[in-house]
């Protein structure tokens, strides 16, 4: 007996193709829609003095909008940025940080204090500081990038391993210059050095958010050519990509994302990897069309979940990025342990 021909109507190819795969999308989407409109409503009404509706009450929520404004920043840059990431790579374990971002932002916070004592602290403070934070880390990336990826030797993977070499090199030379630290500016650094929402500044808010969107916008726009460069670099060649020019405007949008982030808060090694293991999870597509969004997302429910109890039901404030740290830790080292190698 022959087999019963598929009905034209149930052929479906894409990104989702399945209704189930929609279906199950769909739902991911609303849930965390519905969770992230939660997370915001609960941080800026929990333990309010005030009656509700009241101009007092309004106030006060108002005040608790900064923090919700940072967490959204440091969801869409270290989730987008992470996703991006290892679509380049072509590797779902590394993170953005093995370029040496985070040892470069604990050498210029230690160096200030080193130089220049107590007084290191409130220089590192401010708009133009933030700026040039952000600078150093992307100019740092971009050099890297343009020694390594351009000419006839360009090799993504010596570029990584570079990377790590450069960030392990930086975080001894800042281990060195703690070491020499008086114990009371010591105190001061080590609290600027976890990542931490109370510590961000509101005022630099205004240049972050404009930097974070307007790259995610674009790796939203380049979607398509992502989808096509995570095939591998010879079929990406093979169906028109130019894969040096396109992998070097990819890690600067991301290395312009991650410096953003970290010295907007502070260093967050896994949390990017926790966020992205969870978005392949979820969303079990291959377009970044609909991984971007579900990451952001994601991101952002986790992160503002975690300050919220951390803040209003244990006070844990500054534990925030540590518990995050280590569970994205812990779901680093089991999908190592699951997977068998480190690809």
């Amino acid at each position: 007996m022959s087999a019963e021909p598929i009905s034209p109507a149930r052929r479906h190819s894409g990104p989702l193709p399945g209704r189930s795969h929609q279906l199950r999308y769909l739902i991911s989407i609303i849930a965390l829609v519905i969770a992230a409109a939660a997370v915001v409503f609960l941080t800026m009404a929990w333990d309010n003095p005030l009656p509700f509706g009241t101009e007092g009450f309004w106030i006060i929520s108002k005040m608790r909008v900064s923090a919700l404004g940072v967490i959204a920043v440091v969801a869409v840059a270290q989730s987008v940025a992470t996703i991006a990431f290892q679509t380049v790579t072509n590797n779902r374990i590394l993170t953005p940080s093995i370029l040496g971002f985070e040892s470069l932002y604990r050498v210029i916070q230690t160096g200030m204090v080193f130089l220049l004592g107590a007084a290191g602290v409130t220089f590192l403070s401010g708009q133009l500081q933030f700026v040039l934070q952000v600078l150093i880390m992307v100019i740092f990336a971009c050099l890297l990038y343009g020694f390594l990826l351009t000419g006839k030797r360009a090799d993504l993977h010596v570029t990584l391993l570079v990377g790590l070499v450069l960030g392990g090199g930086l975080a001894s030379l800042s281990t060195f210059m703690q070491r020499l630290l008086d114990p009371a500016e010591f105190d001061l650094l080590l609290a600027r050095q976890i990542a931490s929402v109370g510590n961000a500044d509101v005022g630099k808010l205004g240049l972050a958010i404009p930097a974070v969107v307007v790259c995610s916008v674009v790796l939203y726009a380049l979607s398509g050519r992502l989808n096509v460069l995570a095939l591998g670099r010879d079929t990406a060649v093979n169906l028109g990509l130019h894969h040096q020019r396109f992998t070097i405007l990819v890690l600067v949008l991301v290395a312009i994302l991650v410096s953003v982030s970290t010295a907007l808060i502070g260093p967050m090694t896994f949390f990017g990897f926790l966020v992205a293991m969870l978005t392949y999870q979820l969303a079990d597509t291959y377009d970044h069309k609909l991984l971007f969004p579900m990451g952001a997302l994601l991101a952002f429910v986790v992160f503002g979940g975690a300050y919220f109890v951390l803040k209003h039901v244990f006070p844990a404030e500054g534990s925030v990025s540590i518990i995050i740290e280590l569970v994205g830790g812990i779901a680093f080292l089991v999908y190592i342990l699951r997977k068998g190698r480190l690809a």
